[in-house]
Order: structure tokens, then C-alpha cells, then sequence
């Protein structure tokens, strides 16, 4: 069964700068690289969903700048449905990203046309309705969110949020998610909990389940009446984090929708996560499932 994924979130070109270090305040980091590359939250999940095998549709916005038109672009070329992709006047959202030696990331985002998702439009409102399963965000507007996650659970579609940028969620939109996948950093700042498996129990309050993504140290799934279990991460050299997180949601989501269990859906998404790092940039960084599976064979 091929699922059809959803994806209401942003859609961004990240301006990257490859420096040895990121700069403190005040001070000026000679850079030895720069790209362009089309990304954000949403589009980047919906790009790796589509490269991992779902049928994937995009509630988005874009501006009416060149950016909009290479945005659109990049998402259709990875064979993510843009048909409710708005077009906004003004600017495109952008990120401007310095990644270190270490693969680290530092990033400013500028919302641009996504600050219009505000809410949902009856074509987006018949488009959730119809799918597997729905992938949000937060650098969308809130209210946008929670209309998405509030049509979805109206009509029985499974939701998945990833709470970044982290900020404080209402408990409305908690009680219409299925899955939350916070990082450690995101989760610590939700439940006020540094240790993952504290912070997990807590979010078990509010979600019925969560994945909590720990970079090279795999990810930890939790759910109601058991043991929290650790999804190791295959040993790789990063090169490139940016859209490491998107690539493992997107592989997961396409991977639930499908039907495996939710641990063996966390290997197969740590195996294309795994892939996106040893290569630059975010969207442009992911993988196919030809590769995702050839992977993920090669490590089992």
C-alpha cells in the first residue's frame, strides 16, 4: 500500500553558509562555502516522504518572488502534489544557516509568506480528510496548526507534530495528535525534563505517543502502559545535519503509513536520516528508498 501523507508547514530557501565555526555577537567568521537550497520544516518532510516512497500533497505558501517560483520547483520535481501550494504577495520565507566543521547548525528563519497559513481553506480541509496521515509543524502560524490537527482528528487521520521551534503547545493541540517527535532539546524545553526518558514520560500525559530523536544516539519511542525503547542510529561521518530531523519524520511517517510497527518504523527512518548527513543541504540531502532500504538492509 502506497500512503498518501499530507503536510501543512513551511516552505523556505536556506541560505548556507559553510564556516568553521558559527560567529558570537559582534563577531565576523570567514566562510570557506555558500548554497542556496530550497527547505523548511514542511516542504523538507514532504520532500522526504515523497523520496521514501508516500504519495505526498503540500498546504504550503510561497511568495511571489524568484524564490517562490525555484520553491514550487524543487517540491514538484521530488514529486510532492503542489496543488494547494499557496502564492502570496510579497517575499518567500527564508533560513540563513551557518554549518560548522562538526556539522553543526546555527539558523535564523524568516517566516515571509509563510505567516499566511492562519488557517485552512476548504480544498485543504477535503485534501486532509482524504489522507493516511498528516505531518505538522510549528514554523507555520498556530492557529494554522491547530485548525489542521482539529480537521484531522475530526475525520480520523492519524497526526504527527514535531514541536520546532519549540514553544509552549495548548492542550488543545496536544489532545489531536498521535505521535509527537520532539529532539531532546525540544522535549526538555516542553516538560521542563533534561533526562529524555523523564521528558517522555511526561508528553505521555498529553500524546499517546512519542519518538524523541537523539542525533547519533538513535531516538527513544514511548507509549502508554510500557517500557520506553532506544532505536539505536547507524555510526556515520556527518557532514551535514540541516534537514536530518525532516528526513527522519518524513521516512517515518511514510513507514507508518505502511503499516510496520512503530519500532521497526523508527529503524528504517534512522537508516535514511543516517544517509541525509553524509551529504550537504536539507531537501537536496535525502534520500530516495531505493537507498533508504539498501541501508537498511546493509545493517541488519
Amino acid at each position: 500500500m502506497t500512503p498518501h501523507i499530507v503536510v501543512m508547514g513551511s516552505t523556505t530557501m536556506d541560505l548556507v553558509a559553510y564556516a568553521p565555526r558559527a560567529p558570537r555577537r559582534g563577531e565576523t567568521v570567514t566562510g570557506r562555502e555558500f548554497r542556496a537550497f530550497p527547505g523548511g520544516r514542511g516542504a523538507d518532510q514532504a520532500v522526504a516522504a515523497a523520496r521514501a516512497g508516500a504519495t505526498v500533497s503540500m498546504i504550503g505558501a510561497v511568495g511571489t518572488d524568484s524564490f517562490g517560483t525555484r520553491l514550487r520547483s524543487a517540491l514538484e520535481h521530488s514529486g510532492v502534489d503542489t496543488d494547494l501550494l499557496r502564492t502570496v504577495e510579497g517575499a518567500s520565507g527564508t533560513a540563513h544557516i551557518v554549518v560548522d566543521d562538526e556539522g553543526g547548525t546555527a539558523i535564523v528563519a524568516v517566516p515571509g509568506a509563510n505567516a499566511a497559513l492562519t488557517g485552512l481553506t476548504h480544498g485543504d480541509e477535503a485534501l486532509i480528510t482524504c489522507a493516511d496521515l498528516l505531518l505538522l509543524q510549528l514554523e507555520a502560524p498556530l492557529d494554522g496548526v491547530l485548525a489542521a490537527a482539529r480537521h484531522a482528528r475530526d475525520h480520523g487521520v492519524r497526526t504527527v507534530l514535531t514541536p520546532a521551534p519549540a514553544q509552549p503547545l495548548p492542550p488543545e493541540l496536544l489532545a489531536a495528535v498521535d505521535l509527537l517527535v520532539p529532539n531532546a532539546h525540544e522535549a526538555a524545553a516542553l516538560t521542563g525534563a533534561a533526562d529524555p526518558r523523564a521528558a517522555a514520560h511526561k508528553l505521555l500525559d498529553q500524546v499517546p505517543d512519542v519518538v524523541i530523536t537523539l542525533g547519533a544516539e538513535g531516538s527513544l519511542y514511548a507509549t502508554r502502559g510500557a517500557e520506553p525503547v532506544t532505536v539505536p542510529a547507524p555510526r556515520v561521518t556527518a557532514v551535514d545535519t540541516t534537514g536530518a530531523g525532516d528526513t527522519f519524520v518524513g521516512a517515518l511517517a511514510t513507514a507508518l503509513g505502511e503499516g510496520r510497527p512503530l519500532p521497526s518504523a523508527l529503524a528504517w527512518a534512522s537508516s535514511a536520516a543516517a544517509l541525509s548527513v553524509g551529504r550537504p543541504g536539507a531537501a537536496s540531502s535525502m534520500p530516495y528508498r531505493t537507498e533508504i532500504d539498501a541501508e537498511a538492509g546493509a545493517r541488519t
